[in-house]
């Protein structure tokens, strides 16, 4: 993992403006009513050459997995630096675990991997706010459009950690039909030099 170009912030030290959409820290309750605690510690990116260039896994770059559209707030899809939660690591080493089981290359769509909590798509209650998610919507040459696929690709991804949590086939809230949702929680990750008491 190439990791000499990672710097890891505190969201609470960020200006006011990134703080208001990044939401550092703050709770937020999922669809269930659980309460988690949005990530407070990111790592600072500060540009899309630098994302193209950090290799998170062997065949997964950062860039790969912060692609979001115009729904993302002007602020962090415009300009940079970018900010991902330090947890994204964790995302990469289990898509690359998951590459190695199907043996073939794996494709997570745009707005498929790390959204901020001010993205028009779930906004701070979607897991995606946590850098933990992942919607892969191609692996290999099989694109996962149907239930015989998504199922196919389910079953294995569930069957590399208790952790995984996979969305079942369908068009319903919590479902999915084009894509393959995983997602390992609400996990959030305090880097070594960082501290949790300021």
């Amino acid at each position: 993992m190439n990791t000499q170009l990672f710097r890891a912030i505190d969201g609470l030290k960020l200006p006011a403006e990134h703080r208001a959409l990044l939401r550092p820290g703050e709770s937020e309750s999922d669809s269930h009513g659980n309460v988690h605690h949005l990530p407070r510690f990111f790592y600072e990116v500060a540009s899309w050459q630098e994302a193209h260039e950090i290799r998170l896994a062997p065949h997964f770059k950062l860039a790969e997995l912060m692609t979001v559209d115009c729904r993302e707030a002007e602020l962090l899809l415009r300009e940079f630096p970018h900010y991902v939660p330090c947890a994204i690591v964790l995302l990469a080493r289990f898509l690359e675990d998951f590459r190695r089981e199907v043996d073939a290359p794996v494709f997570v769509s745009a707005n498929g991997g790390y959204r901020s909590p001010a993205h028009q798509m779930g906004g701070a209650k979607s897991i995606h706010a946590w850098g933990t998610a992942a919607d892969i919507y191609r692996v290999g040459d099989t694109f996962l459009d149907d239930i015989k696929s998504i199922e196919k690709y389910a079953a294995i991804a569930v069957s590399l950690s208790p952790a995984v949590l996979v969305r079942p086939f369908g068009s319903g809230a919590g479902e999915a039909d084009d894509h393959l949702h995983l997602d390992l929680g609400f996990l959030t990750l305090t880097p070594r030099q960082c501290s949790e008491t300021s």
